[in-house]
């Protein structure tokens, strides 16, 4: 069995409507996600696939419950302890949320300058390092409004990489792309997992396309959770709203296959 780097324990969230009532996004849910391995998260839209990314961040808090993360409970540990803790993990945002005002170079750069103490020599050797990894070499000078969309997530994905994280969680990170880059875009994701060997936590839409990277796959629905090993074992699922979900998104029959 694979070890766990982040595990939810009877993990609750709920939020408050206008008109009063509470809405549970989380309801005591229980899973774990496998180090080194690629988990997806689905489900529609308001079910709280963003919501448990921000809670593993601990940006949002839960109302009861255990995430675990190296050994340490996130939901109860604040300030230094908290940040550092964070180092752990990268993250690339929908909009890859780049500063319009800085070059990509500074971009990505921006960690290294902001958390080491490394030189600009160190910085400038390391920054073009990842540039040419992701074929980003020779456009380190431009800035946000001169790059594609399919440039400026793999400037977001050079810039989360710096720190070398444990953990990357992508948030809905194909948004906005055309069919062909966002094929791209998920077997670049593919390489660099296999280069670097982090754990991957992927909220997506794009269903089924997204579950060709999935060693395991988790569905949210009115505030629980059902975790499948793999994406091809949710078809035989005997439950009335995964029965739905297959037959909106995955169709009669599917099967994934590795990302080359």
């Amino acid at each position: 069995m694979s070890e766990s780097a982040i595990t939810f324990k009877d993990v609750e969230k709920s939020f408050v409507k206008d008109n009063g009532s509470r809405q549970v996004i989380l309801d005591k849910v229980n899973f774990s996600i496998p180090a080194g391995k690629t988990t997806v998260i689905a489900g529609g839209s308001g079910q709280g696939k963003s919501v448990t990314l921000k809670l593993v961040l601990a940006l949002m808090r839960a109302e009861s419950g255990q995430i675990m993360v190296a050994g340490d409970d996130i939901t109860s540990i604040r300030g230094g302890k908290l940040k550092k803790l964070r180092t752990r993990f990268g993250v690339l945002f929908q909009g890859a949320a780049l500063f319009d005002s800085m070059s990509v170079f500074d971009n990505v750069a921006l960690p290294l300058r902001e958390r080491t103490r490394k030189s600009e020599a160190e910085i400038k050797k390391l920054v073009l390092e990842s540039l040419e990894q992701l074929e980003l070499l020779g456009h380190e000078d431009k800035f946000p409004a001169q790059l594609s969309g399919g440039m400026k997530k793999r400037a977001g994905l050079a810039r989360a990489l710096q720190l070398k994280p444990e953990i990357m969680l992508f948030d809905e990170p194909t948004t906005g792309l055309d069919p062909v880059m966002t094929q791209e875009i998920y077997q670049l994701f593919a390489r660099t997992q296999a280069q670097i060997g982090y754990t991957s936590i992927i909220v997506s839409h794009d269903i089924p396309k997204v579950f060709n990277l999935a060693d395991q796959v988790i569905v949210l629905h009115n505030g629980n959770m059902d975790v499948f090993p793999s994406p091809e074992e949710i078809q035989w699922s005997q439950k009335t709203h995964i029965k739905e979900f297959v037959k909106t998104t995955m169709g009669e029959i599917y099967q994934s296959h590795l990302v080359e």
